[in-house]
């Protein structure tokens, strides 16, 4: 039954209220007008009916498996997805069979990968012959640098697209669209309001399940910031010392303070201490800051 919900672009009423505000159109998806806007590089590809290979990078609730979806719906192909995470050769070598007795009967298939980079370099490899012979228009959606992640072959035959994390008038959007569909505002203060902004750090998925939270209280009660914090539990950092987001802000912290700017060093110090980063890492790095970059 849900199959039949997704297909038809409707939820059921007891869906999570993200699935239920999932974009039908490409211009109803937020903050990625460089590429979906006018003239950006995806919206060029729809408009002239072909779709391309792409990799979509970007932090999680950006859009990737919205895009992917509605690009499929937009060009008239079959979409199909897998998940990296929960697929293995087996899975792959039926999409593969799938999509090629498609293009059989003359229908394009857009295969959507999630999490593409947790294939390993064989599995990746195997996408080659049927991204070559245009069996599958492949779409992969990845959190990490593909350029760390990804076998080059595979890069070479696909365009890469950043998704930038959704900014303030983005977010604003989604709330306000929460809103209209839920028939009421949020119970925030305006400082509360830019704080459940602040606490969704880009990401529109996590901004939705935060406003459901919400939504779900007792009427006639309007919150401060104090009063949100004690609704909402408080969001672990987006932070992984092995990977792209370690390197990312220890580069923030240094270009901080080559740039003399106390206060953005300190924000970006303490985002690595509130995500677990080894303080001894950091003295490290900072002695090295004070022999390099201030002498």
């Amino acid at each position: 039954m849900s199959d039949l919900f997704e297909a038809s672009g409707i939820h059921p009423p007891d869906a999570p209220l993200a699935d239920r505000l999932r974009p039908t159109a490409l211009d109803q998806v937020v903050g990625q007008d460089h590429l979906l806007g006018e003239g950006g590089p995806i919206r060029r590809m729809v408009e002239a009916g072909r779709l391309g290979s792409m990799i979509l990078w970007g932090p999680p609730g950006t859009g990737k498996t919205t895009i992917a979806r509605l690009l499929a719906r937009a060009a008239g192909y079959e979409y199909q997805a897998i998940s990296a995470v929960f697929s293995g050769v087996a899975d792959l070598k039926k999409a593969f069979e799938q999509a090629r007795g498609r293009r059989a009967a003359g229908q394009s298939t857009l295969l959507f990968v999630d999490e593409i980079h947790r294939f390993n370099r064989a599995q990746q490899d195997g996408f080659l012959p049927f991204v070559e012979q245009g069996v599958v228009t492949l779409v992969g959606a990845t959190t990490e640098n593909p350029s760390f992640e990804l076998n080059g072959a595979l890069l070479s035959r696909s365009q890469v697209f950043v998704l930038k994390r959704l900014n303030d008038d983005a977010l604003e959007q989604l709330l306000a669209r929460a809103e209209a569909h839920m028939e009421r505002v949020l119970p925030l203060s305006d400082e509360a309001r830019q704080a459940l902004l602040a606490l969704a750090d880009g990401d529109g998925r996590y901004l939705l399940t935060m406003s459901e939270v919400l939504f779900d209280l007792p009427a006639g009660e309007t919150l401060d910031v104090q009063g949100l914090a004690g609704v909402l539990q408080r969001r672990a950092p987006a932070y992984d010392k092995s990977r792209e987001e370690h390197y990312n802000l220890i580069s923030a912290l240094h270009k901080s303070v080559r740039g003399s700017d106390p206060d953005a060093a300190l924000y970006w110090l303490a985002r690595m201490l509130n995500g677990g980063e080894d303080p001894l890492y950091l003295a490290r790095r900072i002695v090295r800051m004070a022999v390099e970059d201030i002498g």
